[in-house]
């Protein structure tokens, strides 16, 4: 399994890239999964359903599952943030996992970066970062992409991973 990883300030456009990159790597015929790191509370379930009521009752975790996809909801409780390795180990298996978030974890990721921001660059602060989608051309060693390029951004990635279709 390979892992790249897409990091940039909240509101950069890292969800609305990958959405976009995703169907190239499926098209050359991989299997492609993702963790999405959310730094604030989230839930996918709601209040009233029968899941979010056996949560609510104490339930550690509640699978709901059907014909079309099935979920597992785990609750942490006073327990420590999974590590991404963690979170990785309980993914099947796939030909590239895609990590959108973890923006300063150790592994291969392109930046999104939007001058109108307000917020720094991180790829100078971070070795991992090994190319940029951007607004804005920036003066630096990294191969750049403007936040359209999905082709080349998507094809960046089957390079750099050595993944070929």
């Amino acid at each position: 399994m390979k892992i790249f990883g897409f990091a940039g300030w909240s509101g950069s456009g890292k969800t609305t890239l990958i959405e976009q990159v995703i169907p190239r790597f499926v098209r050359a015929g991989l299997t492609v999964s993702l963790i999405k790191h959310a730094h604030h509370r989230f839930d996918i379930d709601h209040p009233g359903k029968d899941s979010f009521r056996h949560r609510a009752a104490g339930c550690t975790e509640v699978l709901v599952t059907s014909r079309q996809r099935w979920a597992l909801m785990h609750e942490a409780r006073d327990e420590a943030e999974a590590t991404l390795e963690e979170q990785i180990a309980r993914m099947s298996p796939c030909d590239l996992l895609l990590i959108e978030g973890y923006k300063y974890y150790p592994l291969p990721k392109l930046e999104i970066y939007r001058k109108s921001s307000g917020k720094p660059p991180l790829y100078p602060e971070d070795e991992h970062i090994v190319a940029l989608a951007t607004d804005t051309p920036i003066q630096c060693g990294l191969p750049q992409f403007g936040l359209e390029d999905h082709d080349a951004i998507a094809a960046f990635v089957l390079d750099t991973l050595e993944l070929k279709p």
